[in-house]
Parts: C-alpha cells; structure tokens; sequence
C-alpha cells in the first residue's frame, strides 16, 4: 500500500508543479545533485575524488510538446560538453519520453541520435533508461535502430517484467544495467511480490556476469550485493566486467566502502527542477528506502514517515493557495 501511496505521488501534477516552484526545500536537497550543471560537476568531482564515477541524469520524462522535448535534448547536449570540458568521469542516463517518445517516434528518433553522436565524439556511454510497460518496445526499437550506426549505447533490465529473460539474452552484447524496477506495472506483465522479483534479479545478474559484456547491479541491498561478490569470485569473473550502481545520497557510506575495495562503482546523479516524481518513484520501489534517507533528508528529532508526508501536504497546500489567488 506504501508503494501504491508513493507512486500516485509521483504521478501528482500539482505537487510536481509546485515542487519546482519552491526548489529542493523539502528534504530532496541530499539524493539530487543540484538544480544545473555547475552544481552537478561540482558534486561529480567529489565523487570522482573517491574513486566512484557518475552517470548523469537531467530530471525530466512524459515529456508531451516538442519545445520542452528539444529544450531536454538541448540540455543533454550541454551536459556532454561540460562533462567532457570538465574533464570527469561521467556519462549521461536518459529517458526517451524526455525527448519526445510521446509526441512522435521519428522526432524522438533524431533526438536520440544527436545526443549520441555528440557522446560518440567524446567515446562517452550513454545509458538509455526503461520506463513503464507501455514504453519498454518503442524504446528497444530505438536502440537497435541507433546500433547500426553507433556502439556508444547500453540500456537498462528491469527485473520484475516476465519479458526481462528474453531481452537479457538477446541485448547480452550490451552493456546492461539490471535493476528491480519502479512502476506500478499490472500482473499481467510483471512479478508482483518481492520475492519474486528478488529471485528474477538475482538470476538476471548471474546469467549477465557470465554471458555479457558489462553488468552494471543497481541496487542498494547489502544481501544481493554480498550474494554478487561471492558469485564472482566462485566464477572467476574480472572486476572489469561489473559495476555496482547506487543512487545519489543513498547508502553514501556503503558506495565509499565498495569502491575503496576496488570494485567499480558508478552512482547514479540526477539534477535539475522536476526532483519530485523521481523522489517519490525511488521511495515507492523501495519503502525501505525511507530508514536509507531519514537521516541525512529530516533532522534527528523528525519522524521519517511524518516528514515525507508533510512535505507532500505542504506542497499540496502550497498549490491550493496559489490557484486560489
């Protein structure tokens, strides 16, 4: 029911309206880099410091009028120039629905490819980000469509989809992030308990480990990470081959630990205004998120659960007086 709860939050156009409004007032401030690009190198050379690397992500998806599409394409375009300029060890996440997926296929098309290209310049990775079921299809054809030209592209796994053995094995040649997923999809396309889902991630990693090229594990759960360490070494396989990916401001102590061990590890930086939805979505694919930012989002005196909801109603109200005027 919390998840159910987070994601109709995350969905809520009043609340997001307003979240961009009044900025990164309401506890998001610790798990998003910063609202532009200056902030987000900033926090990306700190990372870098530690020996973790960054993968970039500019807020923004459903994305429905093609200015603010090329106004996110643009954006993207100068986040390349700048990681590159900066000189950092970074690339860029995106979203297709960012750039124009639900307004026209081909418009979404030539988006896509831009960004590509200007990456492929640099030999910078660009990780194509899934989405809800509804967009899962479209965006695999944009991929194999970018692959006759370009092989600077990977994409994401997300476990509890019953399609996510089959695409596993026939994208194993690419560079693939694995993660558990975080929309509400029905039972009729995806696994609908924990268990479930934990299992299929678990074996989609293993087969990726030893079949692919590069695994990215994104996860911020020490059990499958424990069980993952524990498999490469009975297989043998390089550390060269995986990473483990966190997201920014989650389970700080544990990426420094992981990376200082001399694993490859990658944190996940998204920036920009639109934080809400993308808060609301990490909360609602794992409530347990809630105990991983309690501490550094609320001051010790704060009930955790309180303080998210609070916050939702005070964006709430905030958005009721200014419609109200």
């Amino acid at each position: 029911m919390l998840k159910d709860v987070f994601i109709g939050l995350s969905q809520n156009q009043f609340l997001t309206s307003a979240a961009k409004k009044y900025g990164l007032k309401l506890g998001a401030q610790t798990v998003v880099a910063g609202t532009n690009i200056e902030q987000t190198i900033a926090s990306i050379r700190e990372l870098n410091a530690q020996g973790i690397s960054c993968t970039v992500d500019n807020l923004g998806e459903f994305v429905f009028e093609k200015e603010e599409a090329l106004k996110a394409k643009d954006s993207i375009l100068e986040v390349i120039e700048s990681i590159h300029a900066n000189g950092v060890d970074a690339h860029i996440s995106l979203k297709p629905t960012q750039i124009g997926l639900d307004i026209d296929y081909d418009f979404c098309y030539e988006n896509l490819r831009e960004i590509v290209a200007a990456a492929s310049k640099y030999d910078m990775h660009i990780n194509i980000d899934m989405e809800d079921y509804g967009h899962v299809q479209p965006s695999y054809d944009l991929i194999e469509t970018l692959l006759k030209e370009y092989d600077n592209i990977g994409t994401v796994i997300q476990a509890y989809f019953f399609r996510a053995e089959d695409d596993i094995k026939k994208h194993k040649d690419l560079r693939l992030r694995i993660v558990k997923g975080a929309y509400k999809e029905p039972a009729e396309y995806a696994y609908q308990t924990r268990e479930e889902i934990d299992a299929n991630f678990i074996q989609l990693i293993e087969y990726h480990l030893l079949h692919g090229k590069f695994t990215s594990i994104a996860t911020h759960d020490h059990n499958i990470i424990n069980h993952v360490i524990e498999f490469v070494k009975e297989n043998n396989i390089p550390r060269e081959k995986f990473e483990f990916q966190m997201l920014y401001g989650f389970r700080k102590d544990m990426q420094l630990s992981l990376a200082r061990q001399g694993y490859n590890f990658c944190t996940y930086v998204p920036f920009g205004d639109d934080w809400y939805g993308y808060f609301m979505r990490r909360l609602a694919e794992r409530p347990q998120n809630l105990n991983l930012v309690a501490k550094q989002v609320f001051n010790k005196r704060t009930n955790t659960a309180i303080g998210i909801f609070a916050g939702a109603f005070v964006l709430g109200r905030l958005t009721s007086k200014g419609k109200s005027k």
